[in-house]
């Protein structure tokens, strides 16, 4: 096997086989040939992302997802415009230099005007400086356009699975969660001229190798400018929930998405990979162990403190109180210890995209 990683390329079989081996030694391999490239094409630089969780009000019963429309245990909210403007403020004052907000999906006329008018005002407030990433799912392409003329210009719409009969296993069989519905939307999202991200569940039950290798393929073959992926974890009010049984144990989950990042940047050497926080619920260290397999992007949650708890995707996300790891000098501090540094008070944009477009 250890033979298979010199020559690693956009091959179902082969990838398949690498995320199946549990060889220590393959391993470590495939992770110190992701970091070589990584530094090689992007440097051993971390871009942040200030990460804001809008709103947990969601239209979508997806099953595995904490903030999913049935689940009327959970407090839902919606963060106030001028919390999310005074958030921004702080984070362009930080040299975040980009921010990321994040909710659940709706595109009621309501939902969508505010988006638009937060994105301009925090452009106002940032005098055009802080970078702006969308992540408040499926929308028409004339939606898309107006918010990336309006300021934004990243948007990350998760596939979750790129195969078909496994995405339905994941989502209620409706027109709201249509798997073609959602490869439209990347697609207008790239139409709209967004740096396009998406990304995938790792460890799902009912989930094979042969699945995951071919979510790497979509992502090579739709050339994704950016993604953000993590191990799947699971919540006691949805529906997934009762095939607990069928996981993995996140530990193995953890690895697998290291080897995801890892492939993935071997793949596609200059896109944006964000270390997710899944792998820091499931390990302290899981975020820094990701950005040493090829990530290069990190997403500290800077929410509203009496909003956070409340976006509860999954078990066991970390509580405010029990988060200093979002904190900026113990984050540098962090990485310095894997000969990283945090790129302070620039968008950290895609290099790839610019590539791909001849700029």
């Amino acid at each position: 096997m250890e033979a298979l990683i010199k020559n690693i390329k956009a091959d179902g079989k082969l990838l398949a086989a690498i995320l199946d081996c549990s060889s220590e030694s393959l391993f470590k391999s495939l992770i110190n040939k992701a970091a070589i490239i990584k530094e090689k094409y992007c440097g051993n630089v971390v871009y942040l992302r200030g990460l804001i969780e809008y709103s947990n009000i969601c239209r979508k019963n997806c099953y595995y997802c904490g903030i999913r429309r049935d689940n009327k245990t959970i407090v839902r909210y919606t963060v106030k415009e001028d919390e999310i403007i005074n958030t921004a403020k702080i984070a362009y004052e930080k040299k975040y230099g980009s921010i990321v907000i994040q909710s659940g999906e709706r595109n009621d006329k309501e939902f969508i005007k505010t988006i638009d008018r937060i994105i301009r005002k925090i452009k106002q407030v940032s005098n055009g400086k802080l970078g702006i990433t969308l992540s408040v799912g499926e929308q028409s392409y004339d939606v898309y356009k107006m918010w990336y003329e309006s300021g934004a210009h990243r948007f990350l719409l998760r596939i979750e699975s790129s195969d078909e009969d496994l995405y339905k296993k994941i989502h209620p069989n409706d027109e709201v969660h249509s798997f073609i519905n959602r490869l439209k939307a990347l697609e207008n999202l790239k139409k709209a001229d967004y740096q396009t991200g998406t990304g995938v569940m790792i460890g799902l039950p009912f989930q094979t190798s042969e699945h995951l290798a071919k979510d790497l393929l979509f992502m090579k073959d739709f050339d994704i400018d950016m993604c953000g992926m993590g191990p799947y974890l699971e919540h006691h009010k949805t529906p997934l929930w009762e095939y607990r049984h069928l996981l993995k144990p996140q530990k193995e989950r953890l690895n697998l998405t290291l080897k995801m990042v890892a492939l993935l940047r071997i793949l596609m050497k200059d896109i944006n990979i964000a270390a997710t926080t899944a792998m820091q619920t499931i390990e302290p260290e899981g975020r820094i162990k990701a950005i040493q397999a090829g990530a290069n992007v990190l997403m500290p949650n800077i929410t509203p403190a009496q909003y956070r708890d409340n976006y509860f995707l999954y078990e066991n996300k970390p509580k405010t109180f029990e988060a200093p790891e979002d904190h900026l000098p113990h984050l540098g501090k962090k990485l310095k210890t894997v000969n990283h540094t945090i790129y302070y008070g620039t968008w950290g944009d895609s290099k790839h995209f610019f590539r791909k477009n001849g700029q």
